[in-house]
């Protein structure tokens, strides 16, 4: 089943538009995790997942939550901050860029989340972590669409 061109055009606005929602939000993640102290950070936590613990004392999320809390420390702090703020500005540079139809942005784009990629990758290979998994396929899905919608611009670039 072959997806006609204007879909792929359609569906590639939506993921590029998805994330540079994803995009925005590391990025204001990143510059709260610089600005907040660790002690603030496991304070909001706590807060935050007093109420999953009190009524439900297997709530997996709550958990692993406290445990990230327990153990989060400046330089993770500092890691993390760099890392969102980063990967945020780069990636919503390339969806403004794509949005823009800017033909270089396409493999660039390309290659900027095959980066990505092959990181989170090797962080899963640390926490094992599914959210991590499913940044990953939709990173998948967002290249095959980067890709396709770049043969069709191409491709129109030159007849």
């Amino acid at each position: 089943m072959a997806i006609a061109p204007k879909n792929i055009s359609q569906l590639l606005r939506i993921s590029v538009v998805l994330k540079g929602l994803h995009a925005l939000i590391e990025v204001i993640g990143g510059v709260l995790l610089y600005f907040l102290t660790p002690q603030a950070i496991t304070h909001l936590i706590h807060r935050l997942t007093q109420n999953g613990i009190h009524n439900d004392r297997r709530d997996l999320i709550a958990d692993h939550l406290l445990q990230f809390a327990r153990h989060f420390s400046i330089s993770a702090r500092t890691f993390a901050a760099f890392y969102l703020l980063s990967h945020g500005v780069i990636k919503l540079f390339l969806v403004i860029e794509l949005l823009r139809n800017r033909l270089w942005a396409y493999p660039a784009s390309l290659a900027v989340l095959g980066v990505f990629i092959v990181y989170q990758l090797y962080r899963y290979t640390h926490t094992h972590s599914i959210a991590l998994m499913v940044f990953t396929l939709f990173d998948l899905i967002v290249i095959w669409l980067i890709w396709r919608e770049y043969k069709i611009v191409r491709q129109q670039n030159r007849g």
